[in-house]
């Protein structure tokens, strides 16, 4: 007989939204089992920002100054080249938030951060190696789900499923929800560069006629994404690694030698560009959040955050109705109201931007012009700051601690 495990709250997938309902569920005092595949969360080049609102959740919640205490880089400003003209693009200094920064952390201690904060509460419970492989019906409900482990298979029982399990997310391909595809006519290329003290310290976008290049400054290393079309991979391999170190040489001639250090193609990883949405959300016993729901584009990486926005919206309307054994389907109805008008509109933004912005500088023979309306009147910088840093519909932690269930921090 296949080992079964019952719960209130079922979640498959160990991201930001995944482990951010998880804590805020366990926190309110709700039975909830979060399901991470992978052993550990340690993957590369992941969403690494963690932008003003999510700092916002994490005071609210008053994990903020522990959280801070990990090593980051606090980013106040983004700044791009248009060709030879340097401008900045946002400034995060007049954000109505306590954070006027983004942190930019790898996503690996964020999430490590978040599982040992959620371990304190005993309704909270993190298996590891556990993969979602499909999920179980009566009728048209979802009653839960079946895990693969390393030491076999068993199944979880709860009265929702929810799908955080990403892009390429399981739960919302068994679920056969209808997904509306936006395109995206980009692909990107990451790599790590070695970074020298005297660099520039800030976020660097470099747009030039056919030539995408951005860095993140990552302290000891610049993480860096080469923009090229959708589908592109192929050519860009096939003119050589010489080539390509070049092109990315004279995009940042400063580098020097530095850009050797991509010594094959294997130090080189695709992102694949993809920006959809599910046409709904949920179906009886389930619901998608994060990128299971809406695939976000890199543009502002905004993923990570729309994702967390989702999950403290979740919390806030699920919590009480899952405490109680009473939640109704018009509950999960009001999760997608709630956080599908962000979505579209953040997603209108992204693609406005790919395509109109994007799109013609790769496939244009002349460098963009900048904007150079955010140089003359600088207060202009505060809107894209606006809409990266807080975003369209930013959420607050409505849920309440439940009492008496705390377990001693294990750190």
């Amino acid at each position: 007989m296949t080992e079964q495990i019952v719960t209130r709250c079922c979640i498959a997938g160990g991201g930001p939204a995944g482990m951010m309902l998880g804590l805020l569920l366990g926190r309110a005092g709700v039975d909830v089992v979060v399901l991470e595949k992978h052993a550990d969360f340690l993957r590369d080049f992941r969403g690494d920002t963690i932008h003003p609102s999510t700092l916002e959740i994490m005071r609210e919640l008053g994990l903020l100054e522990d959280l801070l205490r990990l090593p980051h880089q606090e980013l106040r400003s983004l700044a791009g080249l248009i060709g030879d003209t340097r401008i900045t693009l946002a400034d995060f200094t007049h954000l109505p938030t306590h954070c006027k920064f983004i942190a930019l952390m790898p996503q690996w201690d964020f999430l490590n951060f978040i599982a040992e904060r959620a371990k304190t509460y005993s309704k909270f419970k993190l298996l590891m190696r556990a993969e979602v492989t499909d999920l179980i019906f009566n009728g048209e409900r979802v009653v839960g789900c079946r895990v693969q482990t390393a030491d076999g298979p068993f199944e979880v029982r709860a009265e929702i499923t929810i799908g955080a399990d990403g892009r390429h997310s399981t739960v919302r391909s068994r679920a056969i929800l209808p997904v509306k595809d936006l395109g995206a006519p980009m692909d990107v290329l990451w790599m790590r560069i070695t970074r020298h003290a005297n660099d520039q310290a800030d976020v660097l976008g470099h747009i030039e006629a056919g030539r995408i290049l951005v860095m993140i400054d990552r302290g000891d290393y610049w993480q860096c994404a080469f923009v090229i079309p959708k589908g592109a991979t192929e050519q860009v391999k096939q003119r050589g690694l010489h080539e390509f170190r070049a092109t990315v040489r004279r995009l940042s001639p400063w580098l020097g030698d530095r850009v050797d250090e991509l010594r094959s193609w294997d130090d080189i990883k695709l992102l694949t560009v993809s920006v959809d949405r599910l046409v709904r959300w949920h179906r009886p016993g389930l619901l998608c959040l994060g990128d299971a729901a809406h695939a976000m584009s890199p543009i502002g990486g905004v993923g990570i955050n729309l994702a967390i926005q989702d999950a403290v919206a979740a919390a806030n309307i699920l919590a009480t109705p899952l405490r109680q054994g009473a939640l109704a389907p018009h509950y999960l109805q009001a999760v997608q109201r709630r956080r599908e008008w962000p979505t579209r509109v953040t997603q209108a933004i992204q693609v406005f931007v790919q395509n109109q912005v994007i799109a013609r500088a790769l496939s244009g023979t002349i460098t963009p012009k900048p904007p150079l309306l955010l140089t003359w009147f600088p207060w202009l910088r505060r809107i894209p700051a606006r809409l990266v840093g807080l975003g369209i519909r930013p959420e607050h932690v409505r849920t309440s601690e439940a009492p008496m269930q705390v377990l001693p921090s294990s750190s």
